[in-house]
């Protein structure tokens, strides 16, 4: 996967006094985790402390996440109210989240609403999908529709109504689109990145202090030209 400590400030789409929000690369870590590897929540930190000359610790938080081999828009907090209140609207889901998604070209319905029931398992970092309600199995629901054909693929625009854990990934995978380099939910092989064509391209929420309202739109990956067909 690709060399996770290098943060950029072209990665940076929005930012004002309460938040920053990012546009991650495939195989950046959104905050540490057991690997020990670098991660975008510390290197931020470290970015804004250099740029901002603060002689004190930068306070930063990590509203959402999303998984390690994606791309896409981040979301940190710069103050603790700003945090506390875009937490509580993702609970609510007041933040709108909208992915691309690069797939198998397979026949699928040009758009459909798909609801299945999600169970993560723990030892296998993995979630199960089930058709029905099932015992500790989590209700899972996203929309998505086709808006692209390319030679040997097509491109979902996906709109999320809950968030579960490798929701957009396991629904795929369980109608027949495994997502491009997503060797864990059946694709039939890796990217050379190490990561899979899943980009979190657009985020639309109220801001939480000043209560404008954001649409944030994250480029595609560069030097991808799969990615780059789909623009």
């Amino acid at each position: 996967m690709q060399e996770s400590r290098n943060f950029t400030e072209s990665q940076i789409v929005f930012e004002d006094n309460h938040l920053i929000v990012i546009n991650k690369k495939v195989g950046q870590l959104v905050q540490g985790d057991k690997t020990g590897d670098f991660s975008l929540l510390e290197l931020i930190k470290d970015f804004i402390k250099k740029r901002d000359q603060k002689p004190g610790n930068v306070f930063l938080g990590l509203v959402h996440r999303i998984d390690r081999p994606t791309s896409g828009l981040v979301i940190y907090a710069k103050t603790s109210k700003a945090l506390s209140r875009l937490t509580q609207m993702v609970k609510n889901r007041e933040i709108r989240k909208t992915y691309w998604a690069i797939v198998p070209k397979e026949m699928i319905p040009q758009n459909q609403r798909l609801t299945h029931y999600l169970q993560k398992n723990e030892k296998t970092n993995k979630a199960t999908v089930f058709p029905k309600p099932s015992p500790g199995a989590k209700e899972s629901i996203l929309n998505y529709q086709i808006i692209k054909e390319l030679d040997n693929f097509q491109l979902l625009e996906i709109d999320l109504e809950t968030g579960r854990h490798h929701q957009i990934r396991a629904q795929l995978s369980k109608i027949g689109v495994p997502i491009k380099g997503d060797l864990k939910y059946g694709s039939a092989r890796s990217n050379p990145d190490g990561g899979i064509h899943l980009h979190a391209r657009k985020l639309e929420f109220v801001h939480p202090v000043t209560k404008e309202n954001l649409e944030i739109i994250a480029p595609v990956p560069e030097n991808d030209s799969v990615w780059k067909a789909c623009e």
